[in-house]
């Protein structure tokens, strides 16, 4: 009789360890701050557009790593992102050139690692 309640809250605790892995994977659990992350605020430029790169990154698994990446390139003067957390990238427009170490700085200040930008249009 012991071993079967054993066996049967090993299973309990197996099953939610298996469903809370699973939403995490697919970025849908608060991983990185617990809970319902509210939406980052959607940063529109005032200039011209004179460029977009694309940002590969490492790391971020929710919500809240998409929105620490968001809020870190947001708070360069100049430049708006958009970050795609199932495809790890963001695409950043800029009013001005900004240089890739500058992004680079901006994605390792939220904790995250850049594995390489691209330039597009």
């Amino acid at each position: 009789m012991g071993d079967l309640v054993i066996i049967l809250i090993v299973s309990v605790g197996l099953f939610f360890g298996v469903r809370a892995t699973i939403k995490h994977m697919k970025g849908q659990g608060g991983c990185c701050g617990g809970g319902k992350v509210p939406k980052a605020a959607r940063k529109t430029l005032k200039g011209k557009n004179i460029g977009k790169k694309v940002i590969s990154i490492e790391g971020m698994h929710c919500q809240n790593c998409k929105n620490s990446v968001e809020r870190q390139l947001n708070r360069i003067d100049g430049a708006a992102a958009e970050v795609n957390l199932k495809k790890r990238t963001a695409t950043v427009s800029m009013e001005r050139m900004v240089s890739d170490e500058e992004l680079k700085a901006a994605v390792e200040k939220a904790g995250f690692a850049v594995t390489g930008i691209q330039a597009i249009g």
